[in-house]
């Protein structure tokens, strides 16, 4: 009888804290053959990394425990022990023999790299440390030659001269590929990756999946894969697994769960993804009957020009010829020896009532011009003017009364959101600030029916930051930014860290505010999902420049830069077709 590599059998994971228990995982049935991609897949707190950490036994001791359930794990590598070839529990392990199950047949990929990285250690370090903790009659130098090929199988470039570097060294994706180098190191059976390309821009996430394919197939591995992307799960997954709050609603090959979905729950995920969303009517198309002009691509250096305007298009913001540039400092005396150019050169007009989405990955400027045209960046040159005025140049005086009409939502609005503050004080004191109503009273009102207004309930006024899921603070800080009723605001990769229900609510809430209010976005993201779906008009943005921009129907149904093509195909597709 041919054995899977892991089954789990009815698992259950309690987590006990404060007196309470909270029942994380609810018998959890699914098996991984050798060579298979599993998919764990389910909105943030499903279960699904509780599950992972309850095969590797990485939950803290004293709060987690497993009422019920067996996670059999069927080793066939030499270094196993013969009695154990054929199954063991790895539940009734004690730590020590757990250990020796880690690493060497279990690995796990982190969500976060830089906090799963010693930033006190080089990476070279870190994965030698790995190898010789593993393998204790390895001779050093053994151990230094897997770890250069341990990096070069993950393509870090020249990794003689990175084997050195400390993690802050590296880029993002380079850092991800640090922790696959670390994980497959010492070749495991199973390598259980916990979210790995969320925080990765599409063309680096391309790049860590065709990797992870390439080395499954060169090993022969099997991979657990958490996510909440379809996408992703379109792309790596033999078979699927549909969690929700600690149960296991469906399971399957990723055919017929993802275009055959039994599920309410499952149907549900789905049309949540941005290619499923019906598309609003208020969104440009190629098909209106308009001649718009066609995307403008990189005219010699400078970056292209201006936007698409058609007939009825009234300017809000224009920036012409910005720049934002940061010295680059070295010496004893710190003399400027270069510049970084964040902003090189932006030529750029928002028209009133439209959303303008700005795509591109890390570090090409994306945030710096958003920041720069609301003044929270001080340009090195160039012009912002709203509606005729212009704002570069003006001091904190000036510029106070277009802050009431200018608004910004951070990206983690954990972390801009003051923790020490009630909701009700941070809504009402910008209010206060600006002269908004007379009384504390009526202030509490607006704030009151602003937050029904984005979905939630009024009493939460008096809640503070953390008593809130991650998609309600993200309501919390639109609400922040409305509360002044501005006419432009920036979204600064609002949605990024979001579950495709939550993100799909915040959207269509833009949608409908943008309708009532008659707002300006410029919605900052690396999701070309989310573009497709949101935005009126795409400008894409590469070091520094902008490289094209038009209709959002044009530019991603018929891009003109290279650039663009690039992020486009590596965006993960998942296209839903209904029985």
């Amino acid at each position: 009888m041919r054995r899977p590599l892991l089954d789990l059998m009815n698992l259950s994971t309690d987590l006990s804290t404060g007196g309470e228990v909270v029942h994380a995982v609810n018998d959890v049935s699914f098996s991984i053959e050798r060579g298979e991609t599993f998919c764990l897949v389910g909105e943030s707190g499903s279960g699904k990394s509780i599950t992972a950490l309850s095969v590797i036994r990485l939950l803290p001791h004293g709060i987690a425990s497993h009422p019920q359930g067996n996670i059999l794990f069927y080793s066939q590598q030499e270094s196993f022990p013969e009695s154990e070839r054929h199954g063991i529990n790895l539940l009734e392990l004690d730590e020590n023999a757990m250990q020796q199950v880690r690493g060497a047949h279990i690995a796990m990929i982190f969500q976060e790299p830089m906090s799963s990285l010693n930033p006190v250690f080089t990476i070279g370090e870190q994965i030698m440390e790995a190898l010789l903790l593993h393998n204790p009659g390895i001779d050093p130098q053994e151990a230094m030659d897997r770890t250069l090929a341990a990096l070069e199988q993950v393509q870090i470039p020249h990794p003689r001269s990175r084997f050195n570097d400390y993690p802050h060294q590296l880029s993002g994706g380079q850092r991800q590929r640090v922790m696959i180098a670390m994980a497959l190191a010492c070749e495991p059976e199973l390598l259980i990756a916990d979210e790995p390309t969320t925080a990765l821009d599409v063309t680096v996430q391309a790049e860590i999946l065709r990797l992870m394919r390439e080395l499954q197939d060169n090993t022969g591995m099997s991979t657990l894969f958490i996510t909440h992307d379809f996408g992703v799960v379109a792309q790596m997954a033999q078979k699927v697994g549909v969690m929700q709050q600690g149960r296991l609603v469906e399971t399957g090959p990723v055919d017929q769960v993802l275009h055959h979905p039994q599920h309410p729950y499952t149907r549900q995920l789905l049309a949540s993804v941005p290619e499923n969303l019906p598309r609003r009517d208020s969104q440009p198309s190629l098909h209106s009957g308009e001649q718009p002009a066609p995307p403008q691509p990189d005219n010699g250096g400078k970056g292209a020009t201006g936007m698409v305007m058609l007939e009825g298009d009234t300017p809000l913001i224009q920036v012409r010829d910005l720049r934002v540039w940061f010295p680059i400092r070295k010496g004893l005396l710190r003399r400027v020896v270069d510049h970084v150019k964040a902003v090189d050169g932006v030529d750029l007009m928002l028209p009133r009532g439209k959303i303008i989405a700005v795509v591109g990955e890390s570090g090409c400027g994306k945030t710096t011009l958003g920041r720069a045209i609301l003044q929270l960046e001080t340009p090195t040159a160039g012009s912002v003017q709203m509606a005729g005025t212009e704002l570069t140049g003006l001091d904190h005086r000036g510029l106070r009364p277009w802050r009431a009409r200018m608004q910004i939502a951070f990206q983690d609005p954990q972390s801009s959101l003051n923790p020490r503050l009630p909701i009700h004080t941070t809504l009402t004191e910008p209010m206060k600030v600006h002269g908004i109503s007379q009384s504390q009273e009526e202030r509490l009102e607006l704030a009151g029916r602003l937050l029904e207004r984005v979905q939630l309930k009024r009493d939460y006024l008096w809640r503070y930051p953390h008593e809130f899921s991650g998609g309600q603070r993200q309501r919390i800080g639109l609400a922040r930014a409305l509360v002044l009723n501005p006419e432009f605001i920036v979204c600064d990769e609002i949605t990024s860290a979001l579950d495709v229900s939550v993100q799909a609510e915040i959207l269509q809430l833009l949608q409908d505010i943008r309708a009532e209010r008659d707002l300006t976005l410029l919605f900052i993201t690396h999701n070309m999902g989310v573009v497709e779906y949101l935005s009126d008009r795409t400008v894409v943005m590469y070091q520094g420049k902008i490289v094209e921009n038009g209709l959002t129907a044009q530019v991603c149904g018929d891009p003109a830069h290279a650039y663009t093509r690039k992020l486009l195909a590596a965006v993960p597709r998942l296209q839903m077709t209904t029985a």
